[in-house]
């Protein structure tokens, strides 16, 4: 934010300053509009999957979830089999090991067409929501959820506070879910379940207000020097780190708000 308030106050010409500021809000559009996508063809591919893992013929089936509900065989290898692990930690690894790939060796254009895949994988991870919780509850922690983040984007976008100092702290209490996460799924304890998803929808209402200062920031430090491959691909990256805080959030609610069947 330092580098904004600098930029508009140090005698830079007030065309120049309001090209940038046109510039800005276009690079935000983009963020904006390729996690709404990405949001879109996630649970698109959430839903899609999750109707044919389920059926309600028993001819057709290999076992029952509930009356009148059976998996098909899609669905029981993966709910059911070891390859449910590697649904459940795919989207993780493509994070740290895919985009960063795909980042120094692609333009922007590839880069979109990578988050888009990583989206419809993040779909097939999280499609067991539609086999757990009621359809209404889903909609209805998705609007809380688009509620809370647009008022929390907004006071990350328009805030004068240098909100840069959380992001240390947020990366630090991340990993610290990754790790709570993946012990609780060997202990299954219902009060660290609890904890874990109040403690991460915080860090990642936290995370979405400071995600968006620092990719505003960013946009303003780079704009002057006129790389627009970088800008593309970094509106893409900036898409990512509000998808992931928005999906992240949702799911934590969910547990709160959500409906089980």
């Amino acid at each position: 934010m330092a580098e904004y308030n600098t930029i508009r106050t140090t005698g830079v010409a007030g065309a120049r300053a309001a090209q940038i500021d046109e510039g800005l809000r276009a690079h935000m559009n983009k963020v904006y509009g390729t996690m709404s996508v990405g949001t879109f063809i996630t649970f698109l591919a959430a839903w899609a999957i999750a109707g044919l893992a389920v059926t309600t013929d028993p001819s057709a089936a290999t076992t029952m979830i509930r009356e009148g509900q059976y998996l098909t065989g899609l669905g029981e290898a993966l709910y059911m089999s070891p390859l449910k692990w590697v649904v459940m930690f795919a989207p993780l690894a493509f994070v740290f090991f895919g985009f960063g790939a795909a980042v120094n060796r692609m333009n922007a254009a590839g880069v979109q067409l990578v988050f888009y895949a990583f989206a419809a994988l993040m779909g097939v991870s999280i499609s067991s929501i539609f086999l757990v919780f009621t359809g209404y509850s889903i909609i209805q922690t998705f609007l809380v959820t688009s509620i809370a983040f647009a008022g929390l984007s907004l006071w990350g976008y328009t805030t004068k506070k240098d909100i840069s100092g959380w992001g240390s702290f947020l990366i630090m209490g991340v990993i610290g879910l990754i790790a709570a996460s993946i012990i609780n799924i060997f202990l299954g304890s219902p009060a660290i379940a609890f904890a874990v998803s109040i403690i991460g929808l915080l860090i990642f209402a936290a995370l979405t207000a400071y995600d968006t200062q620092r990719i505003k920031a960013e946009y303003v430090a780079h704009a002057q020097h006129g790389d627009q491959d970088w800008l593309g691909k970094a509106a893409i990256m900036g898409a990512l780190s509000l998808y992931l805080d928005f999906i992240n959030m949702f799911m934590f609610l969910l547990q709160f708000l959500g409906n089980r069947e």
